[in-house]
């Protein structure tokens, strides 16, 4: 189900992603953002779209903005200003395929392109206007920037337990939060599930967040995509920092009971964004 989705995406922004073909600034944003990645954040609006019943076909728009800023986050967090990666999604992160300028540049193109996206899809301006007040206020100030800046500022510090679920609340899981709001909006019950779709998607998130850090530990470059164990050597914090593995497992487990109760709850066990979920988890374990 995954590639399904993933595949449908990437087909959907290689056709938008388009202009001045001789422009550089275009062929940084296309190498940042297509060929390559899991797609889990577009896979999850799709799914939560075709559970909830929401029109597919309407929701590529947003689930390309969705890439766009994740393919812009990652550009700005392998700067050498910020985690300093040279590789991201299997190949030369942007900034060593390019340069830093052009690297920045591309990944503030995608930013605003993302909310572009969104305003020429087919949905009511109603739905739209939603989509993007939602969107634009979890990756900003009080959202993912927020997040990011957090774990910036506290890598090789000692926080608390609070100030790590803060972090990650905000870095990982605000986003993948986002995938499944922007496809309930449109949804005609919305009003009556709107409070349960956002306790999935941060439970979501943070489960996700929790595996990776995992991950980080016991995969090699190779099956992550990136540099492996770069979170222990910038002595960043972690759940395995704090909890260890076996204690970060366990962790995992309780958000993955969280996920499905809260799924039993809008009714939706069993449905394509049930099996989605937990097709990633089998991806990312």
């Amino acid at each position: 189900m995954l590639d399904i989705y993933a595949n449908r995406v990437e087909k959907f922004l290689d056709t938008v992603l388009v202009g001045n073909n001789s422009a550089p600034l275009l062929a940084v944003m296309r190498y940042a953002s297509l060929g390559a990645g899991k797609r889990i954040r577009a896979a999850l609006t799709y799914a939560a779209g075709e559970s909830l019943q929401v029109d597919l076909q309407a929701l590529d728009w947003a689930a390309a903005a969705l890439e766009c800023i994740h393919a812009y986050s990652l550009i700005h967090d392998d700067l050498p200003a910020i985690d300093n990666d040279d590789f991201r999604r299997g190949k030369p992160s942007t900034h060593r395929a390019f340069d830093e300028a052009q690297a920045i540049l591309a990944g503030d193109a995608l930013h605003s392109y993302a909310f572009e996206l969104l305003i020429k899809s087919p949905f009511s301006a109603e739905i739209k206007v939603k989509q993007i007040e939602y969107l634009a206020k979890i990756v900003g100030k009080d959202g993912m920037i927020l997040g990011q800046s957090l774990d910036v500022f506290s890598t090789d510090k000692k926080i608390t337990t609070e100030e790590l679920f803060l972090i990650h609340w905000h870095k990982t899981a605000d986003l993948i939060s986002a995938a499944i709001y922007l496809a309930a909006v449109a949804a005609d019950n919305f009003a009556e599930i709107a409070e349960r779709v956002q306790k999935i998607g941060y439970s979501l998130g943070m489960a996700y967040q929790i595996a990776d850090d995992i991950s980080d530990c016991v995969k090699s470059s190779a099956e992550l995509g990136k540099t492996a164990g770069k979170d222990l050597a910038q002595n960043k914090n972690t759940f395995v920092s704090f909890y260890g593995i076996d204690g970060s497992k366990k962790k995992l487990e309780e958000y993955k009971n969280k996920i499905n109760t809260e799924l039993d709850e809008l009714n939706i066990r069993n449905s394509k964004l049930h099996n989605l979920i937990e097709e990633i988890f089998q991806l990312i374990s």
